[in-house]
C-alpha cells in the first residue's frame, strides 16, 4: 500500500516528511483551501527526492494555470478535485498524468467514476462535503465494493493514525494508495512527522 501525504505547504515540514519516504506528496493550489500552497517557494518541491511523486491539486482550474504551476514546481502529476469532465481530464492527461477525485456518499457516486475509467491514471475517492475535500471525515468504505473499474484507486477522507488495519483490508477494493492529510496535522498544512512515521511503520508491518 502506497502513501500520499497531502496538503503540504511549509518548506521545513516538507523536508521533515520527505525524510520518511512517502510515495507521493500533494500540494494544494486551490485558493479556497486552508492548505493553499500558492506562495510556496518552488525549491522546496523541486528539491524533493525523485522517489517521491509531486502531485498538484487543483479545483475547476483553467488549463493554462495548471500548465504554469506544473512547470513552475516541476510536478509529476495533477489531481483534479472539482467538476472536471472526462474530456477535460483527457486533454490535461496528454501532457501530465491525471488523478481525478470524486466525492463519495453513495454507490451511485462510485459508479459515476466509471466514465473516467479509461481517461485517468488513477481515481481518488474522498468524503462528500460542501467543500472540495479536507473535511477530516470518513465515508463508508464498504461503498467501494460497488467499484467495477480497472483504474487504480486512492482512498482519502479522514484516514487517521488508528486506521492501519482497516486500510490494509482495502486491497480487495482495488485501493493501491491512501491519502493522508488533516488527521495527521498539528495545524492546517503542518504534519506531525512522528504520527506519520508510526502509521507508515505499522502499515508495512501488518
Amino acid at each position: 500500500m502506497k502513501i500520499k501525504v497531502c496538503g503540504m505547504r511549509d518548506p521545513h515540514n516538507i523536508a521533515e516528511v520527505a525524510a520518511l519516504g512517502p510515495d507521493f506528496m500533494g500540494f494544494i493550489f486551490y485558493p479556497g483551501s486552508s492548505r493553499y500552497a500558492g506562495g510556496l517557494d518552488a525549491r522546496a518541491v523541486r528539491q524533493l527526492p525523485w522517489s517521491i511523486g509531486r502531485v498538484g491539486v487543483f479545483v475547476n482550474e483553467e488549463p493554462e494555470t495548471i500548465r504554469d504551476v506544473v512547470m513552475h514546481y516541476r510536478l509529476d502529476c495533477v489531481q483534479l478535485h472539482g467538476y472536471e469532465t472526462p474530456e477535460f481530464c483527457r486533454a490535461i492527461g496528454r501532457t501530465i498524468p491525471v488523478i481525478k477525485a470524486f466525492s463519495i456518499s453513495s454507490a451511485a457516486d462510485v459508479n459515476r467514476a466509471l466514465a473516467y475509467d479509461d481517461v485517468c491514471r488513477a481515481l481518488l475517492f474522498d468524503t462528500k462535503t460542501p467543500q472540495f475535500g479536507g473535511s477530516g471525515r470518513q465515508f463508508d468504505w464498504r461503498l467501494l465494493d460497488a467499484y467495477r473499474g480497472a483504474t487504480p484507486v486512492l482512498l482519502s477522507g479522514g484516514i487517521g493514525p488508528d486506521d492501519t488495519a482497516r486500510v490494509r483490508e482495502m486491497d480487495r477494493a482495488g485501493v493501491f494508495a491512501v491519502d493522508l492529510n488533516s488527521r495527521f496535522e498539528t495545524a492546517p498544512g503542518l504534519k506531525d512527522a512522528a504520527l506519520l512515521q508510526q502509521f507508515m511503520v505499522t502499515l508495512k508491518a501488518q
